[in-house]
């Protein structure tokens, strides 16, 4: 396999992995733990994980004074993120969930045009109507049943927290340290969020079956580690930009487990609503460089250019 499609390979991996959430938290709601027990282990597993993976790579934990409050701050708003995803999960289909958390380039694309006057193109707006028809789609059904308000507000207050965490880690001094220490200090402070929600362990709910604990540990290895893992390697062999496209095999993969393993409801028109919603993310990452990126998808595939030349 050549780097460029061992790359394309490699993000598609990343995006799927990361959309293994629903898999893998779902059957814990079932037995009987809450969405704050759920994550208080995910990131207390996770964060060893990761501690390992720095020293494996020979990195440093070391991070200035000054960055501490900053870490802690984004500790706290991927923390609240990753609960109010979680909690979504109780009001609606997972699959709807973690499509419409998806917009977030959406919302930080917006906080760049008006927080910090980054020029709004007519590429991007066209991209926000097509992401709201999408969420239009999704949140009325054919039948005139509407989602539920709580639910979708839960998920736009994780997709929000996500997108600010995004800006502050771009436009702050945590731009220049690496991302692998970022993410283990902002999994070790987002752990003191949970340690407070379960009242220090007072009110931690625990699987009620031994194989359920596999369960907990897929959740702090596969979208973690794993996920970081492979979209890490993908960048260096595609670029961001392709990598972030791929991303839009997270929500997919959410939907399929959704409807394949729980029996979440499947139509035409959340089929729509979900393509309009990844079309325009798409779009929103790419920008101006869609034509170049498509021209480079299209040179993995030799064969097919020359039949397509022979017709």
């Amino acid at each position: 396999m050549n780097p460029k499609a061992q790359g394309y390979f490699i993000g598609a991996l990343a995006a799927v992995t990361y959309g293994t959430n629903p898999l893998f938290a779902l059957p814990l709601y079932s037995a009987g733990m809450d969405p704050d027990s759920v994550l208080f282990f995910r990131y207390l597993f996770a964060i060893p994980i990761l501690g390992a993976m720095i020293r494996l790579r020979g990195r440093s934990f070391r991070v200035r004074r000054a960055e501490v409050p900053l870490l802690a701050g984004m500790g706290i708003l991927v923390a609240l993120s990753s609960l109010a995803l979680f909690l979504s999960y109780n009001y609606m289909d997972a699959g709807i969930a973690s499509t419409l958390l998806f917009v977030y380039p959406i919302l930080v694309a917006l906080i760049m045009a008006f927080g910090f006057h980054e020029k709004l193109s007519w590429t991007t707006s066209l991209c926000i109507l097509f992401a709201m028809g999408g969420i239009g789609l999704l949140y009325r059904a054919g039948d005139g049943s509407t989602l539920s308000l709580t639910g979708t507000l839960l998920v736009f207050v994780s997709a929000l927290s996500y997108a600010i965490y995004i800006v502050a880690v771009r436009q702050s001094r945590l731009k220049d340290v690496p991302t692998l220490a970022v993410t283990f200090y902002v999994l070790l402070f987002g752990l003191m969020l949970f340690l407070f929600r379960v009242d220090f362990g007072r009110s931690l709910l625990l699987p009620g079956a031994w194989y359920l604990w596999g369960n907990l540990l897929a959740l702090a290895v596969f979208p973690p580690a794993v996920s970081f893992l492979c979209t890490t390697r993908a960048i260096g062999l595609i670029g961001s930009t392709p990598t972030a496209i791929l991303g839009a095999l997270e929500p997919v993969t959410a939907v399929c487990f959704g409807v394949l393993v729980f029996g979440e409801t499947l139509t035409v028109r959340i089929v729509c609503g979900i393509a309009l919603i990844i079309l325009a993310v798409t779009f929103i990452i790419a920008g101006s460089n869609i034509g170049v990126y498509l021209t480079h998808f299209r040179k993995l595939f030799p064969r097919l250019r020359r039949v397509r030349s022979g017709l």
